[in-house]
């Protein structure tokens, strides 16, 4: 074993190769993991939504040299590709309905500017223009729906009488309205 090279180490021993334990000069070490734990999908998960490295060691109380490690490491590169990958689709799938639902507010929107008929005015075709622009390009406000609650006690005689309006309103209506329905066979 002479012909092999021998080095003496930190304490004073020889050994005959390079403490791999130790990364070179210049280099760091880096660590492949075989599988990613429980923690690395939580970490791949919270790259992949934006967040940096050091807003991720923050959120999940551990180093950021954790979170290089694993985003760094061949199964965490591998995963944030699948996972953006899959969101890609998902954008491409909901842009593909944008086209469609797009396509569709057109031709209507066509067909009431070339209207002929002179159902519609030019003030009902500018207000349907402008709520037509809002709504495509998401700059309508949001609805706001506004309720009130009434609280009453009423009589046996007054929830009699409402229930003898209601059955009247909708008999004018045209519905029909059953009022009692036995269960004798």
């Amino acid at each position: 074993m002479e012909d092999v090279q021998r080095r003496n180490g930190l304490y004073g021993f020889d050994f005959l190769e390079a403490d791999q334990r130790r990364a070179s000069e210049g280099r760091r070490k880096t660590y492949e993991i075989k599988q990613l734990w429980q923690r690395s999908h939580e970490i791949v998960n919270l790259a992949a939504q934006g967040f940096k490295n050091v807003e991720i060691a923050q959120i999940l109380n551990v180093t950021p040299e954790c979170i290089s490690q694993t985003l760094n490491s061949e199964l965490g590169m591998k995963k944030l590709s699948e996972i953006r990958q899959d969101r890609d689709q998902e954008a491409k799938k909901i842009s593909e309905k944008i086209r469609v639902i797009t396509d569709k507010c057109l031709t209507v929107y066509h067909e009431i500017f070339d209207d002929e008929s002179g159902e519609l005015g030019l003030k009902d075709k500018g207000n349907f223009a402008s709520e037509f622009l809002k709504e495509m390009s998401g700059l309508r406000a949001p609805t706001k729906i506004q309720s009130h609650n009434i609280h009453t006690s009423l009589t046996r005689e007054e929830l009699e009488e409402f229930k003898k309006r209601g059955q009247q309103a909708s008999q004018e209506a045209g519905f029909v309205y059953i009022t009692e329905v036995s269960s004798n066979g």
